[in-house]
């Protein structure tokens, strides 16, 4: 439903939460055996500083980057787009689309919540979204 809030999509989920010194073959590792597309990047007073997906990790091994001597401070999307647990399903689709991304993270505040990724979405809030941009194109 396009009017689902993001706190029941994200109901239990623990986001993988790594700091600013691991690494990116450490990120890599943990987002293989979890089975997820991106982990969160927090400082030492837990704040997010940005999140890092396999996109990241493309570009640093692209680059020639050794990813076990690669901090995820050097290859991270820094301060990345995030909304939060009260907001609507839809508006993250549309803030996702928008921004060219496929992962946000979710706060309150400072408090993390959990990482919405554009699979989390119903076939209700994609289709929505796609007669949104059917429409902007018609008007413009």
């Amino acid at each position: 439903m396009p009017n689902t809030k993001l706190r029941y999509i994200l109901k239990d989920q623990r986001p993988m939460v790594l700091a600013l010194t691991d690494t990116v073959q450490n990120a890599c590792q943990c987002m293989c055996e979890r089975r997820i597309g991106s982990v969160l990047v927090i400082d030492e007073h837990q704040h997010l500083r940005g999140i890092f997906t396999g996109r990241d990790a493309v570009r640093v091994l692209s680059e020639g980057r050794d990813a076990s001597k690669t901090l995820l401070s050097q290859a991270m999307t820094p301060d990345p787009v995030t909304i939060g647990p009260r907001s609507r399903a839809i508006d993250a689709l549309r803030a996702m689309s928008d921004g060219g991304f496929r992962h946000m993270p979710v706060l309150d505040g400072d408090r993390i919540w959990g990482v919405v990724s554009r699979s989390d979405f119903s076939g209700a809030e994609i289709e929505q979204l796609e007669e949104e941009v059917h429409l902007s194109e018609v008007i413009w």
